[in-house]
């Protein structure tokens, strides 16, 4: 299943590695192009909670009326929703699609030779072979033969003449880090900088959570503040574990779409606040001045009975 979610973007990580060459560079660059299609969900999913906060008060009005009344509750909330154009089920589907996106980047990071280097699957695994007998069955890695093939090219490139000197030159020339790093690794606890990258994936995931709580002014009592307290604390807490269980490029897909999703999150919510703010001025000055015309006609027609009795 993960190699169905891997082909389309194998082909988005390879365009993005030939132009800048760095596989680092290119998840940051695989990052902002998903950022950038899921874009118009993003927008409907955040002008959505932006409304919901704006009429916030009336749904605790309609909770705090009917506390005692739980069916009442639930018919008067859809009322509401249906007045002002909310779906409540619109935000999850932009969060949703973020898994199949992992789960299909997870196969295109264990399969670099397939989905980057777009070697054809006799040649990877005759590779794959020859990496047994170089590194032995322990030295092979337990869920990517493709990354041994990779470490045992770098310990005995002259092993793999055999498949034409390409080869070799392909995975030597192929830049796995990131800043000096290198991005198959797998981070352990051991006093290292990889040790810090999946606490940054944790810590970017919280700060994305704590924020879109935070800007759209969730509610503090239910059970749909529990789920989001709980969600705050479980998506960090699968970062970590993720990031601990999984090459460190997964956690620093994690870290940039956490940090491009605050970045769009912030300049979204600061535009819809505004934008709805301004249709609520409109709708309060047009309120307003039907007011005053009514009153105006009012007062006119009591002129008119005293002047005619």
């Amino acid at each position: 299943r993960m190699r169905i979610l891997g082909i389309p973007l194998g082909w988005i990580l390879h365009f993005c590695y030939s132009l800048v060459q760095n596989y680092g560079l290119a998840l940051v660059m695989f990052t902002v192009l998903a950022r950038l299609i899921l874009l118009p969900l993003s927008i409907k999913q955040q002008k959505g909670m932006v409304k919901m906060a704006m009429f916030r008060p009336k749904m605790e009005e309609i909770q705090k009326k009917y506390a005692k009344n739980p069916q009442k509750m639930n018919e008067e909330l859809t009322n509401l929703y249906a007045r002002e154009g909310y779906n409540p089920m619109s935000g999850c589907l932009p969060t949703l699609i973020q898994f199949p996106i992992l789960f299909g980047l997870i196969d295109v990071i264990y399969n670099p030779l397939t989905h980057l280097l777009r070697m054809d699957a006799a040649t990877i695994s005759n590779a794959v072979s020859i990496a047994q007998s170089v590194l032995g069955e322990g030295g092979m890695s337990r869920y990517s033969k493709e990354m041994s093939v990779i470490s045992a090219v770098a310990q005995n490139p002259a092993a793999f003449s055999s498949i034409g000197g390409d080869f070799v030159s392909q995975i030597q020339n192929f830049d796995f880090t990131f800043f000096g790093l290198d991005l198959g690794t797998t981070p352990s606890f051991a006093l290292n900088l990889f040790l810090l990258i999946p606490i940054l994936s944790g810590l970017t995931s919280f700060l994305m959570s704590w924020l879109s709580m935070k800007n759209n002014a969730m509610p503090n009592e239910g059970s749909t503040a529990a789920m989001n307290r709980s969600m705050m604390i479980m998506m960090p807490l699968m970062s970590l574990w993720i990031g601990y269980s999984m090459p460190a490029a997964i956690s620093i897909y994690w870290i940039a779409q956490a940090v491009f999703g605050m970045v769009q999150e912030i300049i979204l919510n600061n535009h819809f606040k505004k934008a709805y703010a301004e249709e609520d001025e409109i709708k309060r000055k047009a309120a307003e001045i039907r007011r005053q015309a009514e009153a105006e006609k009012e007062r006119q027609r009591q002129l008119r009975r005293e002047q005619n009795p």
